[in-house]
């Protein structure tokens, strides 16, 4: 990638730090300067905590680790418990070979196991898809030991784990590095339902192109024409929303016009924990954005916004008459035979099996993991509140750059970045960014995210579709070194997409 690090995936895994920066940054105080050149606080102990609510669900900001009401960016070298020595955590490893892709047995720091061609099954005991008989020795030269030391890095840094699954013309490799629960051996399940966070925008904004290829709307329309009874700028349209170009503050916390921080509602650290199975409408979600003063006048400027596609599934729902959920089944989850998707509502449990997600905070002096697996994310109705699976995910994005989904001329549309987003991860389009990897590795498209905790998904492909790289992430109660996201991130993208080169 001639040098340059690739896209991170800036999501809140609340509860360890976990930076998710474009471009270079490897320090803490290039990481500083990075938030404050951005606008997110000229103080830099202030600058992560705005960031954080700025962009919860988003997948795009470093996260916060709460201490006392208080936030704080943790950066700390080796994963650990505190008032303790640095703790090596118990790993089990368990690639998966699909189409004939073989893993044969860990060398090096990982302990040799037995080689499953799935994980075990979730807490719920629910059947594990991937699961069959074991790899056959002679496919062992099949083997992505690229992907696997990948893979493992995050857990050497500190996360309690992954799942993730590539697919490309050497066919599908899926492994899971980690543990699946605290206190338990077992590996994190690789068919595990997780939530998506931010990834869900590019499910809404594929259902709008879809209704604009269909002509019941109006991609340059004014919104205030589908949506009168909010009370809209006339001068916002379709695109704007899919763009974040409409100015419209963000409900989980922005800059205000004078550039000072104005609080969203309760999106990070202890304050969301404590309000993490309230419900909300995606209205009360709006009319709290409504209430507080633009950013900028609409399409003048870019500015990432959830408000932007809560109104987008507000906009599906007014036209086609039919609930989002009921919508993406019809039009892209039952033709595609995505079955660990889910539009939850107020729904709080994952569908089994799925990993376990922690914040880890402090509490009257004492650091501690809340498990927060169960979660009500309708605080992010169309912005961040999906459940999927690596497969899921998979198949989608590879459908959509394929063509699949949407006519040619709306693909164009979708993947055409506007030249004042925010290069996090690239450009942003209509839903999804557009990133250059350079010479040697080309352009990917993707959308990351994560919810306010426990939890951040990976969602990378080819603009043919051909090629593909998704994953889950989960944070436990072990500090995570800020500084070194963007290398194991970075590290993973080129296994993925770069014939396995080493990061630089």
């Amino acid at each position: 990638m001639g040098g340059q690090m690739t896209e991170m995936l800036r999501g809140t895994l609340a509860g360890v730090v976990l930076a998710v920066l474009p471009g270079r940054p490897a320090h803490g105080y290039e990481i500083t300067a990075w938030l404050r050149d951005r606008g997110f606080s000229a103080a830099a102990p202030r600058g992560p905590h705005e960031a954080s609510a700025r962009h919860a669900g988003s997948g795009r900001i470093p996260g916060p680790v709460d201490r006392g009401g208080r936030t704080h960016v943790e950066a700390i070298g080796t994963a650990h418990r505190d008032g303790g020595a640095p703790k090596r955590r118990r790993t089990a490893f368990r690639p998966v070979a699909v189409t004939a892709l073989a893993v044969g047995l860990l060398a090096g720091a990982i302990a040799p196991a037995t080689v499953t061609a799935g994980a075990a099954a979730a807490d719920s005991g629910a059947a594990v898809a991937d699961s069959g008989a074991a790899v056959p020795k002679d496919a062992a030269g099949q083997d992505r030991p690229e992907l696997r030391k990948a893979v493992q890095a995050f857990v050497d840094a500190g996360l309690l784990g992954v799942q993730v699954r590539v697919h490309d013309e050497r066919g599908e490799w899926v492994g899971s590095a980690g543990v699946r629960k605290l206190g338990t051996s077992a590996a994190p399940p690789t068919n595990g339902h997780f939530w998506v966070g931010s990834a869900t925008k590019t499910f809404h904004a594929t259902v709008v192109l879809q209704l604009v290829a269909e002509g019941a709307i109006g991609l340059d329309a004014p919104v205030a024409g589908y949506l009168p009874d909010l009370g809209l700028d006339r001068r916002i349209t379709v695109r704007m929303l899919l763009q974040h170009t409409s100015g419209l503050f963000n409900y989980t916390g922005d800059l205000g016009p004078d550039g000072t921080w104005v609080p969203g509602l309760p999106s990070t650290g202890t304050e969301w924990l404590d309000n993490r199975f309230r419900s909300y409408r995606p209205q009360e979600l709006v009319r709290f954005a409504l209430s507080k003063p633009a950013k900028f006048a609409p399409g003048t400027d870019w500015s990432y916004s959830n408000t932007n596609y809560t109104l987008a599934r507000l906009l599906i729902e007014k036209v086609t008459g039919r609930s989002f959920g009921a919508e993406l089944k019809r039009r892209i989850v039952g033709p595609l035979g995505l079955k660990g998707t889910v539009v939850p509502g107020d729904r709080t449990r994952l569908p089994g099996p799925y990993a376990h997600g922690y914040l880890r905070h402090q509490d009257a002096g004492t650091w501690k993991a809340a498990d927060v697996s169960r979660q009500n994310l309708s605080l992010l109705a169309g912005a961040g509140d999906m459940i999927s699976t690596t497969r899921d995910l998979r198949t989608f994005f590879s459908a959509l750059n394929g063509g699949e989904l949407l006519p040619a001329g709306l693909l164009t549309e979708m993947r055409t970045p506007h030249p004042k987003s925010d290069p996090l991860y690239g450009r942003y389009g209509l839903g999804m960014f557009v990133q250059d990897l350079g010479p040697a590795c080309g352009t990917v498209l993707n959308h990351n995210g994560s919810p306010p905790g426990g939890y951040a998904a990976l969602m990378y492909g080819t603009p043919d579709g051909r090629r593909t790289l998704t994953a889950s992430l989960t944070t436990g109660d072990a500090a995570f070194d800020l500084a070194a996201y963007p290398k194991l991130l970075d590290g993973l993208v080129k296994a993925a997409f770069c014939g396995g080169q080493a990061a630089g």
